[in-house]
């Protein structure tokens, strides 16, 4: 892993022949090119999605929570 770790600016995706090319740059000028397959980028995008439903969950539960503390 990097010592710095930097915000991302930018990222790309482009179809080549070979895969999928992401360009993934940081605000720091920090940049990486990875070649994917369709198959790794539907992992990728089915494990960003799991993450993302997960916080949703837990956001909800804390506002259950809360709305049941504030009750009078």
């Amino acid at each position: 892993m990097a010592d710095l770790i930097e915000n991302l600016s930018r990222l790309t995706v482009t179809q080549t022949p070979d895969g999928c090319l992401m360009e993934i740059n940081g605000d720091g000028g920090s940049s990486v090119a990875l070649l994917a397959s369709a198959a790794q980028l539907d992992a990728l995008v089915t494990s960003l999605d799991d993450l993302l439903s997960e916080n949703e969950a837990a956001a909800d539960e804390v506002a259950d929570a809360t709305a049941k503390e504030s009750r009078p």
